[in-house]
């Protein structure tokens, strides 16, 4: 299993997901990366304003933030290397790199949803 760690310019909360379509996107990678992480995988997120000392510490991660400004986020690190800039990972993406199919992914979904009526925030999912 690989780690992953998904740099974003903040943590903050979506709402409950039937705004934008940004909005969205950031709930989809929240909703994901938590069942991710409910199943053991190696998956974490940070924000540059919730975890600056972490960007910090990411010298490759920090040099791009300095270079391009936080529109260069979110940036996604697998393994230490760089793999994305500027886009959330997939599915399919963050399925693959946490050792599962994607149909996998959607039935550990499914099941985190089923036991967490508040899933995603709301019925308009």
């Amino acid at each position: 299993m690989k780690a992953i760690e998904i740099y974003v310019s903040e943590i903050g909360n979506t709402g409950n997901g039937c705004g934008s379509g940004a909005d969205r996107e950031v709930l989809r990678i929240r909703t994901i990366v938590e069942a991710l992480t409910n199943e053991g995988k190696n998956v974490l997120r940070y924000g540059l304003i919730e975890n600056p000392e972490v960007f910090a510490r990411n010298k490759e991660v920090s040099e791009i933030v300095l270079k391009n400004g936080p529109d260069a986020l979110p940036i996604t690190v697998v393994d230490g290397e760089i793999v994305k800039i500027g886009t959330y990972p997939s599915n399919l993406d963050l399925a693959t790199w946490s050792g599962m199919t994607q149909d996998e992914l959607v039935l550990m979904l499914m099941k985190a949803k089923m036991s967490n009526r508040s899933f995603c925030g709301g019925d308009c999912c």
